[in-house]
């Protein structure tokens, strides 16, 4: 039996994290570049398998591949649609060394892609090529790691089941490294003219996003969060659920959070994040004006109960 949300605090694995981070904003970077844009940039997270995470398939249609970390056996698979196979260890690797593998491995399999070398918005912005600093690997905890964006992933799956409207899929964004679902009113979203092509892109209409991170340097432990963007007047005095839940400053906004060990301690944590959420989508959608019981979805949190 896995346990439902497993402890995960942040010293026990900072390490890794950051190794396996870099790991897989190198292959989010083939994705980005081999893959059809969709809206909202919806195209360029990975998604949870059965194993680990997946690209999902891209490239040209007739040399489709994809690429898929294993996090049970701790392997990279590159898959093309030709049949082709090959994989190499995410053990022992630096951040150098699994560069260097993984363009190896997909010159070797006929597939040509250009990325731009250097982490996002991390730490340090050394050449992916020359970092042999971030090395570090611990597989039972990259497991868990896949083990919770899996538990998350389902309440989040759960939580999406109660809104009829646009609302994006699950996804894991690696570059932030976070799991995320978005919700969205159906209005266009007033935009800065400073802003720029991705935030355009990503907040052209109001939304409502929920999801969970590992934790940083800011606040080094796991969270599940939400936010409404724009965010209206006032939003910070609405009331979340639970009690422990709380809003906090973030880049000029404001993030509403419930750390994750607040939740696993519950006795139903499932429900507990459930709650979260929806208190900090009402809080939200009060104040823009969205049709919370228009949108919403039978049966569902903030639903009417299904017909008998």
């Amino acid at each position: 039996m896995v346990e439902l949300f497993p402890a995960m605090p942040l010293a026990d694995w900072r390490e890794t994290k950051e190794t396996l981070h870099r790991f897989e904003q190198i292959v989010g970077k083939i994705r980005l570049a081999a893959s059809v844009r969709r809206n909202h940039w919806w195209n360029v997270p990975f998604h949870i398998t059965g194993r680990g995470l997946t690209t999902r398939p891209m490239g040209p249609l007739d040399q489709l591949f994809c690429i898929d970390f294993d996090l049970v056996r701790h392997l990279l698979r590159v898959d093309r649609l030709d049949g082709r196979s090959e994989q190499f260890s995410l053990s022992d690797q630096s951040v150098s060394s699994f560069y260097r593998n993984l363009f190896e491995t997909i010159a070797g399999l006929g597939i040509q892609v250009e990325i731009k070398a250097t982490p996002f918005d991390l730490a340090d912005e050394t050449p992916f090529a020359e970092d042999v600093g971030h090395a570090t690997y611990d597989p039972a905890m990259v497991t868990r790691y896949w083990q919770i964006l899996s538990q998350v992933g389902q309440v989040l799956e759960r939580f999406a089941a109660d809104f009829s409207g646009k609302t994006s899929p699950v996804h894991h964004f690696w570059h932030t490294f976070d799991l995320a679902l978005t919700r969205f009113t159906g209005r266009r979203s007033p935009m800065s003219a400073e802003a720029d092509a991705v935030t355009r892109e990503a907040y052209s209409h109001e939304v409502i996003s929920f999801g969970f991170w590992f934790g940083d340097d800011e606040w080094p432990s796991p969270m599940f969060y939400a936010y409404t963007a724009p965010e209206p007047l006032g939003l910070t005095h609405e009331p979340l659920t639970p009690t422990e839940a709380f809003w906090s400053p973030a880049r000029g906004n404001h993030l509403a959070l419930l750390r994750y060990d607040d939740a696993r301690a519950a006795d139903d944590p499932a429900a507990v994040v459930l709650a979260f959420y929806d208190s900090a989508y009402r809080a939200g959608a009060k104040l823009i004006g969205c049709d919370i019981d228009g949108l919403s979805c039978p049966g569902g949190i903030t639903g009417r109960s299904p017909p008998r």
